[in-house]
């Protein structure tokens, strides 16, 4: 007599309907709930593609029956028998709960012990979050995660799709690159061949990339892991997978069209949602001058307004010295929870050196009349209270908050407090009718300043405005770069650049961010060679994989939608790693062991 699992199955449990009555079907799967009634024995069967309700019965069969007595939850099992329709009893809750299966047949592959936790009450789980990493493997038969890794494969397939169609080469770069000081700090390989040698776990591909449009691919593409040994966070991992895509004789809009699309199928094939085409652009200064952010969530209202000059001829001192005053509104609607100790807190948030360090947070509230109901009306008259009021578009009821500081502070402590209010007044749920706002940010600045003096906002391979580059000998901090990001709801979910190929324009950049010939030629010898061999134009970007997948399936941390995470700490509990290693194996990548500095007791 052949096992069920040599008979194969013949459906997944989430595919049974009405019109399968009368079938006589093979189902796989796991013990999700187990219901004993005497008479008849109720289990819910789940794989990833769904549940379906089996029934076991003496009369229906009595093997069956007697094996399902055992049964507990996660067993693994193969289930035979008939296909019938639940009819009073239908369950609008399940995809399959117009029908159970009649069991005739039941082999159980392997049995469970019980488990830490319990995966199939996904909706009450009350399992730390390490109990959680430490059983992945279970972890993962959960329904809610299982949706989240689907919708991730499906993204990932998209994109091989999409992006061949537009002609794009998927090609690979090497994972054990050369060691270069600087930027992101690279996790080290020893290499045992070549004694006190390390290779570094590349950040991302991004000069191998550049060289196969030396080498004449015209458009690659590749869906990566990238490697960067950095604190960590909900949004970050020291690994991580990025879509990298670089197109030779590139402009930005013909990076943006081929990403747009990729986006749009997504979005429209996966979610069921119709994105705009083409997204909206925001240079860089538009975006700093109303939201304060590079990255601005645009689901919801308070937008900076530019109140200095009116600030200034105020009288009220607080506003004399600043360089800046700016204010938000929050409209009356949503201002009444805005108490005056809910707004000491909020003062206190834009005093934090995170959140720009703000002097402090003025407020008014604008009364029926207009009048304001605030510690400046002592020292603001009621004609500039109303001029005022004009200019932010405030009405009875509203809320107006002002920081006055320098441009850096205005906007850090401003856009803080935006997004403290869009999420404890759950703005975008009462503002927004677009839950998907993707926004391309361009023209950012080339340069950041430094202690050190000049570094590169991106990388120091990306174009300055072709218009700018005089400025490069008279006035670097005003160079813009051939820059842009592609921001998602507040979030950056990609960034690229066109890339420099002329040397002369390379030899400048190098010679602001104060590179001498020798860190020149160790850092970026072997691309530069290439670079004499004609270069095409050419630009890119790059993509979170993982950031959209989150994003997509409205997870709270990129751990729910990466298989094997790792913590806060850069370990994964499963499997203990990192570990150490012994002095053999050490010896052989000529390390030795050092001992440790001690521990400060507590």
């Amino acid at each position: 007599m052949s096992t069920l699992l040599e008979h194969g199955r013949t459906h997944d449990c989430g595919s049974l309907r009405a019109a399968d009555v009368g079938a006589t079907v093979v189902l796989f799967g796991w013990v999700h709930r187990r219901r004993d009634l005497g008479a008849r024995i109720f289990v819910q069967l789940r794989d990833r593609f769904g549940i379906t309700q089996v029934v076991f019965g003496k009369d229906l069969d009595a093997g069956a029956y007697e094996a399902a007595t055992g049964l507990r939850g996660e067993f693994c099992v193969a289930v035979q028998g008939t296909v019938v329709a639940r009819g009073d009893n239908t369950n609008a809750a399940m995809a399959t709960g117009e029908v159970e299966v009649n069991a005739t047949a039941l082999q159980v592959f392997s049995p469970a012990d019980i488990l830490p936790f319990n995966v199939a009450d996904d909706d009450k789980l009350d399992a730390s979050e390490a109990l959680r990493l430490k059983h992945r493997y279970l972890d993962l038969r959960r329904p809610s995660l299982q949706k989240n890794f689907v919708l991730r494969s499906r993204l990932a397939t998209l994109t091989r799709i999409t992006l061949a169609e537009q002609g794009f080469l998927e090609l690979e770069t090497p994972y054990m690159v050369k060691y270069t000081p600087g930027g992101a700090r690279n996790f080290l390989v020893p290499s045992r061949l070549n004694p006190g040698m390390f290779y570094a776990l590349a950040e991302s591909p991004q000069i191998f990339k550049q060289l196969f449009m030396v080498a004449g691919m015209d458009k690659y593409f590749q869906i990566c892991r990238c490697f960067r040994d950095e604190d960590l966070r909900n949004d970050r991992q020291p690994e991580f997978t990025q879509i990298d895509v670089e197109i030779s004789f590139a402009t930005p809009e013909r990076v943006f069209a081929p990403i747009e699309r990729l986006i749009r199928r997504a979005w429209s094939e996966i979610l069921g949602v119709a994105l705009p085409d083409p997204f909206p652009r925001m240079t860089w200064a538009e975006a700093m001058n109303r939201f304060g952010s590079d990255k601005p969530d645009l689901r919801f209202g308070l937008e900076f307004v530019d109140i200095t000059d009116l600030a200034h001829k105020s009288g009220a001192k607080i506003f004399e010295a600043a360089g800046l005053v700016k204010a938000i509104v929050v409209p009356a609607a949503h201002a009444e929870p805005l108490s005056r100790g809910r707004i000491d807190k909020l003062t206190e948030l834009v005093k934090k050196r995170e959140s720009g360090g703000a002097k402090g947070l003025a407020w008014a509230k604008v009364q029926e009349g207009g009048s304001w109901s605030s510690p400046l009306t002592k020292a603001i008259s009621a004609e500039f209270q109303a001029e005022i009021s004009a200019r932010v578009g405030a009405e009875p009821g509203s809320v107006i908050l002002v920081v006055a500081d320098e441009p850096h502070t205005v906007h850090a402590a401003l856009n803080a407090l935006r997004l403290e209010l869009r999420d404890s007044l759950d703005l975008v749920k009462h503002s927004s009718s677009d839950p998907w706002r993707f926004l391309w940010v361009t023209d950012f600045p080339l340069f950041e300043k430094s202690e050190r003096g000049y570094v590169s906002a991106h990388h120091p391979f990306t174009s300055p405005r072709l218009d700018q580059i005089p400025l490069l000998d008279s006035d670097p901090s005003q160079v813009l770069a051939q820059a842009y990001d592609l921001v998602l709801n507040g979030n950056e979910v990609g960034g690229g650049s066109i890339r420099i190929h002329q040397s002369d324009v390379q030899a400048k950049i190098f010679q602001v961010l104060g590179l001498s010939e020798a860190q020149i030629q160790q850092k970026f010898g072997f691309l530069l060679d290439a670079f004499r061999y004609g270069p095409p134009p050419h630009g890119g970007i790059a993509l979170g994989l993982d950031r959209l997948s989150m994003l997509m399936c409205g997870a709270q941390s990129l751990r729910d939608v990466i298989a094997f995470p790792k913590t806060q700490k850069g370990t994964d509990l499963m499997t203990g790693c990192p570990s150490g290693a012994d002095d053999a194996q050490l010896a052989e990548l000529y390390i030795r062991h050092r001992d440790l500095p001690a521990t400060p007791e507590s």
